[in-house]
């Protein structure tokens, strides 16, 4: 049964209705006919086309220190940060962190030198989140400077840290 309620000024009132039959027909089959199956449109393949990716680039260097310090200078925070971003590239890749140093100082205190300056590098990378089992600390003290060590200049140059990729 439906029920159908009015509104209005007046007091409610309910108005009923019979419910409608439902008639079911028997239908010869000869006269039954089959709907035709739509077939609907199979969609084209989509390629997709996978986003170019650029591969790693490791040409890793400017990464300087202060005189007689481990402690990375401000400029190279720019140049580890885009490091960090390339390593990442490659998660399993693995590098070695060459630490130098200026001919001031003995060459065991240049050797322990270099080595800190690698290890604040590799500090740095693992913080940013590159692995530090795919980093390999080395330090070379002053043997293998990049500039001469007769002027400031070339001694700033030789204070540095070399990120190589291990092939």
């Amino acid at each position: 049964m439906l029920a159908i309620s009015y509104q209005g000024c007046k007091p409610k009132q309910v108005v009923l209705q019979p419910s409608a039959e439902v008639v079911e027909r028997d239908v010869p089959e000869e006269r039954v006919v089959a709907e035709p199956q739509k077939k609907e449109p199979t969609p084209a393949p989509t390629q997709s086309t996978p986003t170019p990716v650029a591969p790693p680039n490791y040409n890793f260097n400017n990464i300087q220190f202060e005189f007689d310090s481990s402690v990375l200078k401000t400029d190279s925070y720019a140049v580890l940060d885009q490091i960090a971003r390339e390593m990442q590239k490659d998660p399993d890749a693995k590098f070695i962190i060459n630490g130098h140093a200026s001919i001031e100082g003995t060459p065991a205190y240049n050797m322990e030198l270099s080595i800190d300056r690698a290890n604040a590098v590799k500090l740095y990378l693992v913080n940013s989140g590159i692995y530090g089992n795919n980093l390999t600390v080395k330090g070379y003290g002053a043997t293998k400077p990049i500039a001469s060590n007769d002027t400031e200049p070339g001694r700033a140059q030789n204070r540095r840290v070399e990120i190589k990729h291990v092939d």
